[in-house]
């Protein structure tokens, strides 16, 4: 045996017990899933693990800063991947890290350190990640995440109290949640003069008890549980790290199924007005409702909404965000019932998503009624394929984006299920929908929920795996390039430039000089030879050229 410092990472599933109850074949298939996505994470961060039990994991790291950034990176991936099922089916971690001095025998690790990293695994939130003061002290400065106190801890079997932090998780619009402070409290030892009281107290209550069933032969017959009846039912939801919500009582007979795509909004779609308001059908002649143009949702919701609810009876209602979360109910004794329980049902799915946005009625009956319209959208086709710009998405290089939005490109979109897209707005806005049935749905919905969020058309930069548009490399992104606006450009110009512009196949780049004149470099096999081309044209009829795009976005030096 030997004697060591090390960084002790303890992680088990909330609720694992009634997970394999409800469906054991299911939760251990989804069971060994998870695992191999958090052995992966542990290997890459230089952890090993060194034990496992059923659901739970003990990994060893010789870094504490790697032990946290690995479980955040652990608990935002499996955040995803939870988003395909239910809130009652999701199956969600709770980690907890300590640093302590531990004997390591067989390849076993135990001691005070281990027993420390178990109990702050049964303090942190389902989804969280609960630390010791000693890892916070090592991490603080080290990582761009937030923490919250809770401070000393009582905690079973470890005889002094732990002093932990929450780790503050990120949300989707960029902020962090407030975790909630838990305080465990170690039962106080009961003064020895009540027991005496105590057993007084039971003994006399058990005669009398015992005197009145005698006296009054009563029955012990099981009474009807009158309200087993109104028991809530597990709300399905397509989020991750929540607890199951209970459905209103009234609620509809076939459930609506959950928007299972994963959907994330920019960090900046917070702050961005809804756009002006389009013409959304109210319904067709048929009293069938427009299917297709109901938007932000998956083709599954769309089907839902298309056949069951549509041919379902009064009272019933359709929410909606646009985030892709949605809430119906049918057969509800009033209008007044079926709004709120649809508004309720999608508010409770946002909400434990910690999406930014709120529901809001898209139908009412067979009537639409949201007042927003559908969001503006690019003309068709949305992806043109292209082998000479088509290359591997690198995160690092996403244009428009800050670097906070870059890191959740790279660890939230690409481990996550296909189809899979990300669209951009001309502000720097993004939207991205992980795990659609086709990549054209999720190219739609992400060029939806963009727009709704830019207030104008977005652009799909990514399918899969591929940038699908030219990304600057030479020259830093700043816009989106659109020739015949461009305030760069001599206005009697524009028009050629557009037209020239046309079929936008290759790499293609565009330069002016003082006097506005622009010069093309047109179907380059590469960037650089495009940018030579338009600096070269630009040369011929115009002085001081400098290139003002390439491909679809405006340009400007690196900074």
């Amino acid at each position: 045996m030997k004697r060591k410092i090390a960084a002790i990472f303890a992680a088990d599933i909330a609720g694992y017990s009634r997970l394999v109850a409800e469906d054991e074949e299911e939760t251990l298939r989804r069971l060994a899933s998870y695992r191999l996505v958090v052995d992966d994470f542990i290997a890459k961060a230089g952890g090993r693990i060194f034990n496992t039990a059923g659901d739970a994991v003990l990994a060893e790291f010789p870094s504490a800063v790697e032990a946290v950034r690995c479980a955040i990176d652990i608990q935002e991936s499996l955040r995803t991947r939870n988003m395909a099922y239910p809130a009652s089916r999701q199956m969600t971690f709770r980690i907890g890290i300590t640093i302590g001095d531990v004997v390591e025998r067989d390849g076993d690790l135990l001691g005070d350190g281990v027993n420390i990293a178990a109990r702050l695994e049964g303090l942190a939130d389902v989804g969280g990640i609960c630390i010791s003061r000693a890892v916070y002290e090592q991490v603080a400065n080290k990582l761009s995440v937030q923490f919250a106190d809770i401070g000393a801890q009582e905690v079973k079997n470890i005889p002094t109290p732990v002093h932990a932090y929450m780790v503050a998780m990120r949300r989707e619009d960029g902020t962090f949640a407030t975790p909630q402070l838990k305080k465990v409290a170690k039962p106080g030892q009961r003064p020895n003069w009540m027991w005496p009281l105590v057993v007084g107290v039971v003994s006399v209550v058990a005669i009398a008890v015992g005197g009145l069933l005698y006296f009054t032969k009563l029955e012990t017959g099981k009474t009807p549980d009158l309200a087993a009846s109104a028991t809530p039912a597990p709300l399905p939801s397509a989020t991750a790290a929540a607890t199951p919500s209970p459905t209103p009582t009234m609620a509809a007979k076939a459930p609506m199924p959950s928007p299972t795509p994963t959907s994330t909004p920019t960090q900046m779609a917070a702050a961005t007005p809804m756009p002006t308001p389009m013409p959304t059908p109210a319904a067709a002649p048929n009293g069938k409702l427009p299917v297709d143009a109901v938007p932000f949702v998956s083709e599954r919701v769309r089907s839902y909404f298309g056949n069951d609810y549509s041919a379902a009876g009064d009272y019933k209602a359709f929410a909606l965000n646009i985030t892709g979360f949605t809430g119906a109910s049918v057969n509800q004794p009033n209008e007044e019932a079926a709004r709120a329980a649809a508004l309720d049902q999608c508010q409770k799915r946002a909400d434990a998503a910690q999406s930014p946005r709120r529901c809001e009625l898209y139908a009412v009956g067979n009537k639409v009624v949201y007042s927003h319209g559908n969001p503006p959208m690019p003309p068709p086709p949305w992806v043109r394929h292209d082998s000479m710009t088509e290359r591997p998405l690198v995160p690092k290089d996403f244009p428009l984006l800050r670097d906070q939005a870059r890191t959740r490109i790279e660890n939230v979109y690409t481990p996550a299920a296909k189809s899979r897209a990300v669209a951009l707005g001309p502000g720097g806005q993004y939207f991205m929908t992980l795990g659609a049935t086709s990549v054209d749905e999720a190219a739609r919905r992400s060029l939806e929920s963009c727009g709704a969020f830019a207030g104008s058309a977005c652009m799909i930069v990514a399918l899969d795996d591929v940038y699908v548009v030219p990304i600057p490399t030479l020259l830093r992104a700043n816009g989106f390039f659109h020739a015949a606006s461009n305030p760069s450009i001599v206005a009697d110009a524009r028009p050629d430039v557009v037209r020239k512009l046309g079929d936008g196949m290759g790499w293609n780049a565009v330069a002016v000089g003082t006097a506005g004149r622009p010069g093309l470099g047109l179907k380059a096999a590469d960037e650089q030879t495009a940018v030579d081309g338009a600096m070269a044209d630009c040369g011929k009829h115009d002085s001081d050229c400098h290139v003002i795009a390439i491909g679809p976005f405006t340009v400007g030096p690196i900074n």
